[in-house]
């Protein structure tokens, strides 16, 4: 690659927004697979704490793997119990020199923490099984100990991002904050912590599903639970009158008169029973999942805030986009690609890759401003990485 220009800037030739139509979907806090992201994260900024006081340095870790199995439920009107409890597997590498340190106390605690913060009805749902093993001698070599330490991209990789969001986008994640607030939760006692929302757009027209939990305690039959559902419908197409559609529990019969037809639970999370979860298979770093949009498969949650490129790039591609935009206003749309090799410095990475929308014409001297704000975000990637191990941005 020497003296090959690594910052390829193309242009796309219309904004994600002028498709015919588009999808997009969150998860909330409670899903099964976003607890299980939250958790990892928690784990690895627990860890990561836990090595600068230690060491003073970060190690090589990742805690990037984790199974919620879900548990075993008999719910039922006016309230019902759990059966078998759930549990959350949560398996990594981490180093460990001369048994400092117990690591799967480290990741337990940061674990229950995040839950009792977070999800708190999983408190007593939720057993954690840490199971975190030495790491690789190969790998450990990256994080040499040493106060000179100059951290370098612990696996080949990419990260992608794009700015700015999209109307649908943005409707779903709107959608997703009035679900998790605490007014609606105070206006609706039987809103359960587990939600996900599916948007959808053909042409002008926007659709949104909306699968939520509901208590069993605070539904006293059928009536009550159709009569919540209602109600919980007409506040959501207040917060959010852009939408054409808006439905929830698509799946009840509205004939029920028993439980079995409704999507109610004992404590608003379907890993009570009714749902597995996985790290990585949620929300990408911006909160959304959005199979039209560039997006990595990798597990954001979890992995070393200093090294693992899987978290860093997906976090800063998304801050370079949002730059290019935000900085250079003949610039409508950013699509942006960081591919690492293993061992190279973070702020080097092999490739940006860039697809921009130009509201005029792509010039030359357009190009090379879009390279220049490039070139000033790889040189915050110590400040980033910094922020990321101290858990001030989300990953999921």
């Amino acid at each position: 690659m020497t003296g090959v220009e690594n910052i390829v800037v193309q242009h796309a030739a219309a904004p994600f927004s002028a498709r015919a139509a588009e999808i997009c979907e969150h998860k909330g806090i409670g899903h099964p697979d976003t607890i299980a992201d939250g958790v990892c994260e928690a784990a690895a900024v627990a860890l990561a704490r836990e090595y600068r006081r230690a060491f003073g340095q970060i190690l090589h870790f990742n805690v990037d793997k984790a199974l919620l199995i879900a548990g075993a439920s008999e719910p039922c009107f006016g309230g019902g119990r759990i059966v078998t409890p759930a549990t959350l597997i949560v398996c990594g590498r981490a180093s460990n020199p001369d048994g400092h340190l117990d690591i799967d106390e480290i990741v337990a605690s940061a674990a229950r923490d995040y839950i009792r913060r977070s999800v708190p009805a999983a408190e007593d749902l939720l057993r954690i099984a840490p199971n975190v093993k030495e790491g690789s001698t190969n790998l450990k070599q990256l994080y040499p100990l040493g106060k000179a330490v100059v951290y370098r991209a612990n696996d080949t990789s990419f990260g992608a991002g794009y700015a700015p969001l999209s109307p649908l986008e943005g409707y779903v994640l709107r959608l997703a904050g009035v679900l998790r607030s605490a007014e609606f939760h105070a206006m609706f006692p039987a809103a359960g912590d587990d939600y996900k929302v599916m948007g959808l757009r053909i042409g002008n027209m926007y659709s949104v599903t909306v699968a939520l939990a509901m208590i069993d305690r605070h539904v006293r039959d059928a009536a009550r639970y159709f009569a919540i559902k209602d109600e919980m419908t007409r506040v959501l197409r207040a917060a959010l009158p852009q939408l054409d559609e808006l439905v929830v529990n698509a799946l009840d019969d509205p004939r029920a008169n028993d439980t079995a037809a409704l999507y109610l639970t004992v404590s608003g999370l379907s890993a009570e029973m009714g749902d597995d979860g996985q790290v990585g298979r949620g929300n990408r770093v911006n909160g959304l999942i959005t199979p039209g949009r560039p997006m990595s498969l990798e597990a954001a949650a979890g992995k070393n805030p200093a090294a693992h490129v899987g978290k860093i790039y997906n976090v800063l591609a998304s801050e370079i986009a949002q730059a290019i935009c935000a900085q250079l206003p003949d610039i409508e749309e950013a699509n942006v690609e960081l591919v690492s090799r293993i061992g190279q410095p973070l702020d080097a990475p092999q490739l940006v890759a860039l697809a921009v929308v130009a509201r005029d014409r792509l010039t030359p001297k357009l190009e090379d401003d879009v390279r220049a704000v490039v070139r000033e975000k790889l040189k915050t990637v110590d400040a980033l990485t910094a922020r990321l191990e101290r858990g001030e941005i989300p990953v999921y």
